[in-house]
């Protein structure tokens, strides 16, 4: 394992884990498939909450069937809860998720001039909306640098060794402390698609992973 993990070390994880990721040819769908189409801090915003404990090909069609009736703030500020709910049903919690939105959507609406913040403070201050949440509207919504930590950074960041860390929380802070700040923003897509794909939270498939010999494979007990 290289212990110096430089600029240059990181380069090179980037560059292999994005090579083999071609392999494997169209990207699966996630949240910034909604970003990538016209950064919008809103549309991050609220497809990121509609994903938590969702999967993503859920959480597409939830954002867009939701879009399609509340393109804005405002309009969604307007809907009552219920047909926010519906309009997301069948993402996890849909129905907590839907009065979590509403409320956001009045606050930004009466507090913010129906603007999302680009804060991470205020972000976080508003009702559901926790540290990948809040990263992942600055990334993909604000371009500001800051590194969104979810399960599978948490996971692959402990299991190859760039951290030894017990909670996202944790990982965020050391990821800071040593990842250059060039890698943050495009960070949390690599690892997502590379968890999803090679580094799988069980079983990961090691023998066609280009640093299986430098990994430190922690917690891994068995692999493919």
């Amino acid at each position: 394992m290289n212990t110096t993990m430089d600029e240059n070390y990181f380069d090179n994880i980037f560059t292999l884990f994005s090579d083999r990721l071609a392999d494997f040819g169209s990207p699966l769908p996630s949240v910034s498939t909604i970003a990538e189409e016209d950064n919008d801090p809103y549309k991050v915003l609220v497809s990121t909450i509609i994903s938590l404990r969702t999967k993503d090909a859920v959480t597409i069609e939830a954002s867009r069937r939701l879009f399609a009736i509340a393109p804005d703030i405002r309009t969604l500020a307007s809907l009552d809860s219920a047909v926010i709910s519906e309009a997301i049903k069948p993402a996890g919690f849909y129905k907590r998720k839907g009065e979590q939105l509403r409320k956001i959507a009045e606050i930004i609406r009466d507090e913010y001039n129906s603007e999302v913040p680009s804060d991470m403070d205020t972000l976080l201050s508003l009702p559901g909306v926790g540290l990948k949440t809040a990263s992942l509207v600055l990334n993909l919504g604000f371009g500001i640098d800051a590194i969104c930590v979810d399960c599978h950074v948490h996971e692959i960041a402990n299991r190859i060794g760039w951290v030894s860390t017990k909670t996202p929380e944790e990982t965020e802070k050391e990821l800071r402390r040593i990842l250059p700040m060039r890698f943050w923003i495009p960070l949390n897509e690599l690892l997502v698609r590379y968890g999803q794909l090679v580094c799988t939270p069980v079983s990961p498939k090691c023998s066609i992973c280009p640093i299986n010999d430098s990994c430190g494979k922690k917690g891994v007990e068995k692999s493919r």
